[in-house]
């Protein structure tokens, strides 16, 4: 029986082949600072973002196997990273109201941030921030857009997961717990290599990414709305609209 495969696997297998395609193309269209950005991730440069963050988690936080890595953000390209960072390190996403009681908190809040009681990272969700215009109401926390870049571009785990043990609660009165070994689930229906467009809570689109990768494909991200967006799928080469599946 083959072994089931693994977030890290995912990664490993862009990777191999093709580094240079796009697999995460980012869309901003909600009103604010950040409106009108497109970021465009190949295999290689998502993986130099995941190894970066990866590399702090493990070498600041001891994050690893049994280490639970909080996602306090919306459903956005940074968070997408921060997930495949703490599954590279064996440890368990949890995302909505349960973030802030993980070990590790990924937040862009600098209030939860301070209110956080272990390990803490800030994130500005802005593509070209330098440093988190309130990383001082956080004292002691990471200022991911000032501090990423010091961490190595390869990383290498300390320890693996098992299949068995938990990679993603979800949201609820009863959070949802999916092992590793069930994590990464196929969409046969989206067909080899799919360009498929990803959004909803934070949850499904980590699965719905992971379903995209793993079937080669690559995933289209886009926060607010357009009227235009038909078009704009149509000039990215959408095979599939998951935001409509039930």
């Amino acid at each position: 029986m083959a072994a089931p495969l693994l977030p890290a696997d995912v990664l490993a297998r862009m990777l191999a082949a093709d580094p240079g395609r796009p697999r995460l193309t980012w869309y901003d269209d909600e009103p604010g600072p950040t409106a009108g950005e497109r970021i465009e991730l190949s295999a290689r440069v998502l993986a130099n973002w995941v190894s970066k963050a990866a590399n702090l988690l493990q070498d600041d936080a001891a994050a690893g196997p049994g280490t639970t890595v909080g996602l306090d953000l919306p459903a956005h390209w940074r968070s997408l990273y921060w997930a495949l960072a703490a599954w590279s390190v064996g440890a368990t996403v949890v995302v909505d109201a349960e973030a802030a009681g993980a070990d590790v908190l990924v937040t862009g809040s600098p209030t939860a941030a301070a209110e956080h009681g272990g390990d803490t990272v800030l994130v500005a969700l802005p593509a070209l921030a330098r440093s988190h215009p309130e990383a001082g109401s956080a004292p002691g926390a990471v200022d991911e857009a000032r501090e990423l870049s010091t961490h190595g571009d390869l990383f290498s785990p300390m320890a693996d997961p098992e299949p068995g043990d938990v990679a993603l609660v979800g949201p609820g009165s009863q959070p949802r717990e999916t092992a590793y070994g069930d994590v990464v689930g196929g969409e046969p229906s989206w067909g080899a290599a799919p360009r498929v467009v990803v959004g909803g809570a934070l949850e499904r689109v980590l699965r719905q990414s992971l379903a995209a990768w793993s079937a080669d494909g690559s995933v289209v991200l886009v926060r607010g709305s357009r009227d235009d967006l038909a078009d704009r799928f149509a000039s990215e080469g959408v095979t599939h609209d998951a935001r409509e599946d039930a």
